[in-house]
């Protein structure tokens, strides 16, 4: 008896910490582990610092910042992640586990992103958070990008926008300065990536509805 008892704690407890939740937008969370104390939780605006493995449903692996040699660092709440993440992440202690399930319409969509993820892949990731820190005051990049203040996006507002953004990684040297060369060289490409992912109604303009990056001045 006390051996039937033990076994049903330990599958209890095994439960609670793969407790899995399904949003409303599709994203599943699997709540593998969480530390016995948290004092500060992930928040919009947030720069947080991440360990992650990224793989298909087949089982193969796209990308890892284990692989690298440090965390993932990005803000929280500003678009600088795909949706899923923005919100999986979300409410997350320093130390704790997550596994995201991201349907497409969350990740890359139907286009995918470069060689390794088809169009139309739902993602799964293994994510540890390692450090919370204060993030700085959010940018508004389309208002950035938007010249004519029209409210939409051009083709030659998002190609101009991008020329100065490698101009400053050039001036910055170093790594910056290497992948400052491949965008140039992946200018026009990438411009067409991001009308592909970003212009839902195929206008040929982004509107500031469609625009998924950082927008507003304040969080």
């Amino acid at each position: 008896m006390k051996t039937y008892i033990a076994v049903l704690v330990v599958v209890a407890a095994v439960n609670v910490l793969a407790e899995l939740e399904e949003k409303d937008s599709g994203l599943k969370i699997e709540y593998v582990s969480k530390p016995d104390t948290c004092d500060k939780v992930a928040r919009n605006g947030d720069m947080l610092s991440m360990h992650y493995t990224g793989t298909l449903e087949d089982g193969k692996q796209f990308d890892s910042s284990l692989d690298k040699s440090e965390p993932f660092q990005f803000q929280i709440g500003v678009g600088q992640v795909i949706r899923g993440w923005e919100e999986g992440v979300l409410g997350m202690c320093e130390g704790e586990k997550r596994k995201l399930t991201v349907p497409a319409a969350l990740g890359y969509g139907d286009q995918g992103a470069g060689d390794d993820i088809p169009g139309g892949a739902t993602l799964l990731f293994d994510v540890e958070l390692i450090r919370i820190e204060e993030g700085p005051a959010p940018v508004n990049v389309f208002k950035q990008i938007d010249i004519d203040s029209d409210m939409a996006l051009s083709r030659d507002e998002i190609s101009s926008y991008l020329k100065q953004q490698v101009e400053t990684m050039q001036n910055a040297g170093g790594e910056q300065g290497e992948e400052a060369r491949k965008m140039m060289e992946d200018q026009d490409k990438l411009v067409e990536e991001i009308f592909a992912h970003e212009d839902k109604d195929k206008d040929g303009l982004i509107s500031h509805d469609e625009f998924s990056g950082p927008k507003h001045d304040e969080l």
